[in-house]
């Protein structure tokens, strides 16, 4: 219908264009006429009026055409508006019957609010609607229809109803309900057009209400019959009283508690009834059953009715009724009688145990003092073991130290072989002798606690391989052939002290070993490595298992070099302390495999070594003059003989002021050599500092029989590489050309301690 009624339109306004433009061309025709006739009585000249008649006619004629044109397409024009007009009046005749058809109300307002149209459904409700004229606003509608008291809301204030109304259409955002004083309910659904007006649908729903609240009364009902029930099953007796004092609800269980016959409660059908039936039964307090208007505080009390105790309450509940329960604590009463009897007799039996506790506490108390006096002493042993120890390890290692030094300057000169072998027998005794001792002092030490892990993640081919070519050597000597393979994990530990668990399985796979092979393997489990060494030995009984990790327990010897039995009591330290587990897997004959389980880390950045610790050495030392402080006078007699035997002018002083009595301006050190702890509390970084104070910056490094992590993290600090007592000659030699032969400016941030 809207296409039908714009099409109209269209035609209309075209007819009225070709209206207007035919009254143009006869304004203009009848211009041209006036200008010829008035142009003939002015000239009067014969040809040019006959010029003229020609000119006018032809206009005339082409005029004449185009009007006829313009009326032609008039007349189609006005044939398709008819046609238009015709269909228009067919589609507001089917809209309007389809309207009509509809059991629910209909009504159509426009954008300026008016009615446009609506169906017969829509004037029953409102009747009042017809005596209105045409196009009648919304405003006006609902006048008439409050003022009609057709609704419940305009029966009680028409006006506000109105209002209400007009803004609810105003908006048309949906449904809503309205109830009509005849009893129906309507439901009243408005929403927007697309030309800005407003179509609304009234549909009576008054079956649908009587059948939800037909839904909601069984639904009720329901509930009180479960209610009923469920106030059945309480042991409690509960009773419900209205406005006006009469029973609404009770359950059984006031029947038993009240004496009452079963099913007969008429002596209770009023609070009136309820009272004096309770009085009847010994209610000596009638307070609690009084009638008090809500919200009223809750009363408790506890009385007695017939041979039962019974606790009363009364609750005041809206609008303004009563709630009455009865609970039988006669049974309660005796058990809590019971119970304090059992409490007291418990209390009894308790302080007579209690007494007994006290007695056997204060003999436990005395047993504990003397354990803790057992375990102070035992601790003090330790302790003065494990001073011992480093004390004995310390002062063993210097005339250790300087018996290495005298050897390894004999061993510089030209002897003869029955002496080199002697020697050379010498410094494997002296190895011997600083393993042990090396062991020795770190078992000291992780027994005393001293060393503290230092868990990072770190690449784990960067450990073995280092042991690949720390013990290759060993192996192509012992004719075994060593397999280490590169694995490409990290894991998280101490680098140190795996590192010393693997060398410790290494060198007894070595030691034992006398033919086949010894390997290395690696493998992953869940979030474990699994590093396991392998050997071909004589293997182990694996009734020793647990003894080959006990100090000096050697299980068998053979013709091979003997351990010192301390190797794996370090690795079971160690390993405690990592919290690794160690396994061991031995079958007699067939060899032995040592691993040890270490947590999977993901990969992280590798770490390098400072970029000075691999440059290349000089094959040759750069001689020079060297100042080595010691307040050993055998170690300083062993540092000249060997530094002598490699070239170097060697200067020995015993403290920081026999160093400058040397008068080292005029004899100037390349190299400072000085042991750790001097005389008389002086330490050699001191004097170190101090000699560079004097001389300048000069290389330096320290050597010491402290193997402690305080050292090693001052003289880190400091930029002071270190070597541990006894000294190896070849380290001690590979270090002093390093340090020579690169300058001091390229070895300067050296410090970590060479092991």
């Amino acid at each position: 219908m809207t296409e039908l009624a714009g099409d109209s339109a269209t035609d209309r306004g075209r007819i009225a264009m070709l209206e207007a433009r035919i009254a143009q061309l006869e304004t203009i025709n009848a211009a041209l006429i006036d200008r010829v006739e008035r142009a003939s009585d002015v000239q009067g000249g014969a040809f040019s009026m006959f010029e003229t008649a020609i000119s006018l006619e032809t206009l005339v004629r082409e005029r004449t055409a185009a009007l006829e044109d313009v009326l032609a397409r008039l007349s189609q024009a006005n044939a398709k508006l008819g046609v238009a007009h015709r269909d228009a009046e067919e589609a507001r005749t089917r809209l309007r019957d389809a309207i009509e058809s509809l059991d629910d109300g209909f009504a159509l307002f426009d954008s300026q609010d008016r009615l446009i149209m609506c169906n017969a459904a829509y004037r029953r409700f409102w009747p009042e609607v017809a005596e209105l004229p045409a196009e009648a606003p919304f405003s006006e509608v609902a006048r008439v229809v409050a003022e009609g008291q057709r609704t419940i809301g305009a029966l009680a204030s028409p006006e506000r109803w109105m209002a209400e109304r007009v803004a609810r259409h105003a908006t048309a955002d949906g449904v809503h309900v309205q109830a009509l004083t005849d009893g129906r309910w309507l439901q009243i659904n408005e929403i927007r057009t697309s030309e800005g007006g407003t179509v609304g649908i009234y549909t009576d729903i008054t079956e649908v209400k009587a059948e939800d609240a037909r839904e909601r009364a069984r639904e009720l009902a329901e509930r009180n019959l479960a209610l009923q029930a469920t106030l059945d099953t309480l042991s409690e007796g509960v009773c419900l009283y209205d406005q006006s004092h009469n029973l609404v609800v009770s359950n059984g269980g006031l029947e038993r508690i009240l004496c009452l016959p079963p099913g007969d409660r008429r002596e209770i059908a009023t609070q009136v009834g309820l009272l004096a039936h309770c009085q009847r039964l010994g209610l000596e307090d009638p307070e609690v059953l009084d009638w008090r208007q809500a919200p009223g505080v809750r009363r408790r009390a506890r009385a007695r009715l017939g041979n039962r105790v019974v606790e009363i309450r009364s609750t005041p509940i809206l609008p303004a009724g009563m709630a009455y329960s009865f609970d039988d604590i006669t049974d309660r009463l005796r058990y809590e009688a019971e119970l304090r009897e059992a409490a007291e007799t418990l209390e009894r039996r308790v302080a007579e145990r209690t007494t007994e506790l006290e007695t056997e506490v204060a003999e436990r108390r005395a047993v504990e003092v003397q354990l803790l006096a057992a375990k102070t002493a035992a601790e003090h042993a330790n302790r003065s073991k494990t001073s011992f120890l480093a004390a004995a390890s310390h002062d063993l290692l210097q005339p250790l130290n300087a018996a290495r030094l005298f050897v390894a300057a004999l061993s510089e000169r030209r002897l003869a072989l029955p002496t080199r072998a002697l020697v050379r027998q010498t410094g494997v005794a002296l190895d011997s002798v600083e393993e042990l001792l090396e062991a020795l002092f770190e078992i000291s030490r992780l027994d005393a606690g001293a060393v503290q892990p230092d868990i990072t993640v770190f690449e784990l081919d960067r450990m073995i391989g280092a042991l690949r070519i720390e013990f290759a050597a060993q192996a192509k000597q012992a004719g075994l052939a060593l397999d280490i393979p590169d694995t490409g994990l990290w894991v998280r530990s101490d680098f140190r002290m795996l590192r010393r668990v693997l060398q410790n399985f290494l060198s007894n796979a070595l030691r034992y070993t006398t033919a086949g092979r010894v390997s290395v393997t690696v493998t992953c489990e869940d979030d474990v490595v699994r590093i396991a060494v392998r050997d071909t030995g004589r293997g182990i009984d694996p009734e020793n298992f647990e003894a080959i990790f006990e100090e000096f327990r050697r299980i068998a010897h053979h013709k091979g070099p003997a351990g010192k039995g301390l190797g794996l009591a370090v690795v079971r330290r160690a390993c405690q302390m990592l919290d690794h587990r160690v396994e061991v897997a031995s079958e007699p004959g067939r060899g032995s495999e040592f691993a040890v389980r270490v947590p999977l880390a993901e990969a992280g950045q590798i770490e390098t070594a400072p970029s000075g610790a691999r440059g290349r050495t000089t094959s040759e030392d750069a001689g020079g003059t060297v100042l080595i402080i010691d307040n050993e006078d055998a170690i300083l007699h062993g540092m000249q003989a060997l530094l002598g035997r490699w070239g170097y002018a060697v200067l020995t002083a015993s403290s920081l002021a026999s160093a400058r009595a040397l008068d080292l301006e005029r004899r100037r050190p390349a190299l400072i050599i000085a042991d750790y702890h001097l005389d008389e509390g002086q330490r050699g970084d001191a004097a170190i500092t101090a000699l560079r104070g004097d001389l300048g910056d000069l290389p330096a490094l320290v050597i010491s029989a402290d193997r402690s992590d305080e050292v090693k993290a001052s003289l880190a600090a400091q930029g002071i590489p270190m070597l541990h007592k006894p000294i190896k000659p070849g380290q001690l030699r590979a270090l002093m050309r390093t340090m020579l032969g690169r300058g001091w400016t390229a070895a300067k941030g050296e410090s970590v301690a060479a092991e």
